[in-house]
């Protein structure tokens, strides 16, 4: 089945690990066959991996867009899926991870990707504010 991507003026996507950027105006990609395509939105880059959650979207994230290379960032996403997995209670969230973890292994990136964000937003929704909150310097006199 196709792929149909409805593309904004200047917006960037991943193919197959080729970084492409719309025109000018709006435009319409239609994929025929199967292909890795992430979109600017989901594109995480190393320096934004600042939380539990973004430690395991970051790896798959990987794996999904470079997938002959996927066994190098296995044990960083199995370790921190795991780190994460000890420490959150919700049974939703737990069920999210298992799912995660299921699509990880049956090499269902994209999925595993997707899944991978609602961690994101439980975790941003559970932070708040929270470092808005804290201080900007180390030591305080």
């Amino acid at each position: 089945m196709p792929l149909k991507l409805s593309l904004k003026p200047g917006e960037k996507f991943v193919l197959n690990g080729a970084v492409v950027q719309n025109g000018d105006r709006r435009g319409v990609l239609v994929l025929q066959n199967k292909a890795s395509v992430l979109r600017e939105k989901d594109i995480m880059q190393p320096d934004q991996v600042t939380t539990p959650s973004r430690h395991i979207y970051f790896p798959v994230m990987m794996m999904y867009l470079e997938e002959s290379g996927a066994e190098k960032y296995y044990d960083e996403f199995a370790t921190r899926l795991t780190e994460f997995m000890g420490v959150v209670r919700n049974p939703g969230v737990l069920a999210d991870c298992i799912a995660i973890s299921k699509h990880v292994m049956a090499r269902e990136y994209y999925k595993a990707l997707m899944l991978s964000r609602k961690l994101i937003d439980y975790e941003d929704e559970r932070l708040g504010n929270v470092s808005s909150g804290l201080p900007a310097g180390g030591d305080q006199d």
